[in-house]
């Protein structure tokens, strides 16, 4: 099948591309002539032609402005303009606009942390850039209007904004002209590009780095494109590598004469098939649930499953046209919902797994139905969710090569031990034969915890000899890697008289697609958070999985409580209501608290604080429903609601180990070196663990140097995921400090009371009037050139669930709770959101910055999968039909930081990745029916369901 979209045919793409010429223009200044066929894509001659990587590619569609660039001053697509059209003209790229030296928007997008994964923050910058120079003091409405067309899928844009409305100040303050940005913001040494220049000034250099947000350690290159993501890096003799994927959603196949089609495609260096895989041909993210062949042998279970590569030279591979490729297709009957693959006779997808549930998780404590039968209230529903996309703007692409007899492959991921691992057995080799080198990741959300291409790629290098790199396309990306589960939940939840929640059960069924993935993930920690954070007696929930042959459900933020909460606080506000009861207070009267034992049963004796959240709210609940009242007692076609949900989440793996390992040292030049392992996908994992390591060691945070995750050179940190990296990886950094600092103690026969200072290569020592030096040069150095290192691991302390779900899943877990402001359009069922006001326990916020960024990114995704985000396999396979918010979407955050410390977390933090969504989807709801009304029990309310239950309402009245 040809895996080229068919509009990429008007840029030549997917056929002969007419002869080349010379085109002569100017790029950031300085005159270049590439000799390109006519035709081709001004991006893909911007990074393949002059290796400008800074222009990103995230669709070739024009549909996320990634590649934005600038021509003759103006914001263009660079993916929608033929180089022909660039001739003569003036072209400038993310790497034209510092100059040697940071711009002012540069300095503000850093201060501001207006950078979070980096992939979307070129574009960002180049059509700001465009924006100051006829707006240098913008509003926010011409902020949004010049960046409407650049998609972020990480940062909830607010802080893009306001890095773009104050970057005049930096102009000011880099000139000289005005004093420099108040502390808390950028503080520039120099301003030269590349120099350590982020330091916030509030985090003096004797270390308190944690509390403190100085700006990112790996902040400047993604301001001036010099980060390298998966599909930057790409070997000059590389092999480009297509994947044959199956059109239908269930089907065999045959091929034919793959030789005969090899020699009639010059260029073509061969085709690549399951039966030659040397290894094992299945992989997956849970060992006893394996089942996911890296190439389908005989038959493909879903649509876009992969079946064949071919690998040829770069040129040959961009005129390829895959329509004469030797295959047929033979469909077979599929279904796509858990209803029809439960059904009695139904076809199994895996013949090991009846009635095609693949597993189910189960909770149960006291006696659920006699608590139902005696409640004075009682409240029933339904809640169906969608398919949601993860949307990350960079695709999936590395490179693959071999160095000596091991297999490197360098590609984006969340989990470079886990792909390690997966590769390494479908390969046939032994793990320490497969080295995996994470680039930056372009946004992650669970799905890149998935190997993906890595076996692709690596069986061509193992096969040819020769360098192989593949970068998906916008298509091929949403077609066949991992979605939000959809789930089809029911539940009943009943209270006393006196409003006090008594019992609830819960049962859900998540289509969990053609394969494992995290499905059993999903259907275990279901069950565990799907009362919420609320003090519930009587409980029994069932989390089920059920194979179907659509999209593979994996993890996406939140492991399905997203799902589960949506069930559990519209009935919440369903019980106040019948109650007579205040939606907030209700939420107060029931919430966990020290002391309190969860549905499983775990006694939580300290670090509970989602009272403290829901307290914080409270003025700002007063004032929101006010307004609302007072808003809907003079307008009638539209109304305003007032929303509000709570959440919980535990940290980390369920039940199951869960380790991370960290190695610092000090090497003979007075630096600190960190092993930081824990990929960062844009969260902040690389600053906030050094911050940590810094102040458990006693140094500041600049005589510290990354060494980031690599299984050649750094211990395994675990994957990114489950909000596990602050607290579990920043737990064996605080460990690894804090030894290192011993070990030197020790050495120089101090006390603990001891302060430590480098001086170049020597560390100096303090006690009182007493002062000592130790020079490192002196002393010897270890294989990895330390004179004094330590390595500590952490593995969270839980408990194994038993029959009935009772146990510790988890040692942390994070709580928090948002408001939501909304106004409806009963003519249109329309939904214009006002305000978000969000209060997160973070136990303690390492930086504070970080932690707003991480708030405002989830309260993006969950207003996505709230009001629009529906993926539809077959139709929404591109980010034109698939929708996900843009800057106009979302509106003004008010972010709480809550910090009540968790005894287990490093300096009491806990974590938050995957809390900050959670609450969001349903405090929408729960918001659109406070303004209407109607409750909309399918997932996402889009304005046709908002009508559609308006008018059912009416009917019925």
């Amino acid at each position: 099948m040809s895996r080229v979209p068919a509009d990429d045919a008007l840029l030549g793409r997917g056929r002969p591309e007419l002869g080349r010429a010379d085109i002569a223009f100017a790029v950031n200044g300085a005159a270049v002539s590439v000799n390109v066929p006519p035709l081709r894509r001004l991006s893909s001659v911007l990074r393949d032609e002059l290796r400008l990587t800074g222009t990103k590619v995230g669709c070739d569609a024009g549909d996320c402005g990634a590649c934005t660039v600038l021509v003759d001053g103006a914001p263009v697509c660079a993916c929608l303009m033929p180089a022909a059209s660039v001739s003569g003209a003036a072209v400038t790229t993310v790497e034209g606009l510092a100059n040697g030296r940071l711009s002012a928007l540069q300095a503000s997008f850093l201060a501001h942390g207006a950078a979070q994964c980096g992939i979307c923050t070129p574009a960002l910058l180049v059509a700001a850039t465009a924006l100051l120079e006829k707006a240098p003091t913008p509003t926010e409405i011409e902020v949004q209007d010049a960046l409407g067309g650049i998609l972020c899928r990480c940062t909830g844009y607010r802080k893009i904004i306001a890095a773009v409305m104050e970057a005049g100040r930096y102009e000011l303050a880099m000139s000289g002209a005005a004093p420099h940005p108040p502390a808390g913001t950028f503080s520039p040494l120099n301003g030269e590009k590349g120099e350590a220049i982020g330091l916030d000034r509030r985090m003096p250099l004797s270390g308190n780095a944690v509390g403190s947000s100085p700006v990112r350690l790996d902040g400047i290159p993604k301001v001036t494109g010099d980060e390298k993501f998966g599909g930057d890096s790409f070997p000059a003799d590389a092999l480009a590598v297509l994947v044959i994927r199956s059109p239908h959603y269930h089907a065999r196949f045959a091929f034919g004469h793959l030789d005969r089609w090899v020699k009639a495609h010059p260029g073509i260096a061969g085709v690549f098939t399951a039966a030659d895989i040397p290894g094992k041909n299945c992989f997956g993210v849970i060992g006893p649930f394996a089942d996911q062949p890296a190439l389908a042998e005989g038959f493909a279970r879903l649509r876009g499953e992969a079946v064949a590569l071919v690998a040829g030279e770069r040129e040959a591979m961009l005129d390829l046209d895959l329509s004469d490729f030797p295959i047929r297709w033979s469909e077979l009957p599929h279904f796509l919902h858990p209803a029809e693959a439960k059904a009695e006779g139904a076809a199994l997808i895996h013949e090991s797994r009846p009635a095609n549930l693949l597993t189910k998780g189960f909770v149960e404590r006291g006696d659920p139905e006699a608590a139902l039968a005696d409640a004075a209230i009682t409240v029933t529903g339904a809640i169906e969710t969608s398919y949601v996309e993860h949307a990350y703007i960079e695709p999936e692409a590395g490179h693959a090569y071999l160095d000596g007899d091991t297999l490197v492959i360098v590609a984006c991921t969340q989990a470079p031990y886990m792909d390690r691992d997966d590769t390494a057995k479908v390969l046939g080799l032994a793990v320490d034969k497969v080295r995996i080198v994470p680039t930056a990741t372009g946004g992650g959300f669970g799905s890149k915890l998935d190997v993906s291409l890595q076996p692709l790629i690596g069986l061509v290098a193992l096969k040819t000899g020769r360098p192989a790199a593949l970068a998906y396309t916008r298509n091929e990306s949403m077609m066949s890697t991992t979605k939000r589960h959809p789930a089809e939940m029911k539940a009943t939840i009943g209270a006393s008289a006196d409003g006090l929640v008594t019992g609830m059960v819960f049962a859900g069924d998540f289509n969990t697609g053609a394969y494992a993935s995290w499905g059993p993930t999903v259907a275990n920690r279901v069950p565990v958070h799907a009362s919420g954070p609320y003090a519930t007696p009587n409980y029994r929930a069932e989390g089920r999985a059920i194979h179907t042959h659509g999209p593979i459900s994996g993890a996406f933020r939140g492991f399905g409580v997203p799902q589960a909460t949506i069930m559990q606080e519209t009935l919440y506000d369903e019980l106040a209501g019948k109650l007579g009861k205040d939606r907030l207070d209700f939420r107060l009267k029931n919430c966990l608290r020290n002391g309190s034992e969860t549905v499983t049963g775990q006694r939580l004796d300290s670090g509970v604080g989602i009272a403290e959240c829901l307290e914080a709210l409270r003025p700002h609940w007063a004032r929101a429903t006010a307004d609302a009242d007072a808003f809907n007692h003079i307008h009638a076609d539209t109304k305003r609601g007032a929303g509000v949900a709570s959440c919980w989440y535990g940290c980390g793996n369920t039940s199951l180990p869960n380790p991370s390992t960290i190695r610092v040292g000090i090497a003979a030049d007075g630096v600190v070196v960190l092993h930081q392992g824990a990929v960062d996908i844009g969260q902040g994992s690389n600053t906030v663990i050094t911050q940590i390591c810094a102040d458990a060691l006693g140094l500041p945070l600049e005589t510290f140097r990354l060494r980031s995750a690599d299984t050649a050179i750094s211990p395994d940190a675990g994957k990114t995921s489950a909000s596990r990296q602050t607290f579990v990886t920043g737990k064996a950094a605080e460990k690894a400090g804090r030894a290192l600092r011993d070990k030197i103690l020790r050495f120089a026969n101090v006390s603990e009371r001891a302060s430590l200072r480098l001086d170049g290569p020597a560390i100096v020592i303090h006690e009182g009037e007493a002062t000592r030096h130790i020079d490192l040069a002196a002393l010897d150095t270890d294989a990895d050139g330390f004179v004094f290192r330590a390595e500590e691991t952490y593995d969270p302390p839980t408990l194994p669930l038993d029959a009935k779900g009772q146990g510790k899943p988890y040692a942390v877990y994070g709580y928090g709770a948002q408001i939501a402001e909304l106004e409806v359009d009963l003519k249109l069922g329309t939904v214009k959101l006002l305000k978000i006001t969000a209060a997160h326990d973070v136990g303690k916020a390492i930086n504070p910055l970080l932690v707003e960024g991480q708030i405002e990114g989830g309260i993006a995704q969950g207003i996505g999968m709230a009001l629009m985000e529906e993926y539809i396999p077959g139709r929404t396979e591109n980010l034109h039909d698939y929708l996900i918010p843009t800057i106009g979407d979302v509106p003004d955050i008010k972010t709480i930081l809550v910090e009540v410390p968790d005894p287990e977390g490093p300096f009491g933090a806990k974590g938050l990745g995957e809390h900050v969504l959670i609450p969001t989807a349903p405090a929408i709801l729960n918001a659109i029916r406070h303004a209407t009304g109607v409750l909309v029990t399918k997932v996402p309310a889009t304005p046709s369901r908002i009508l559609a239950a308006i008018r059912d309402k009416e009917a019925r009245a």
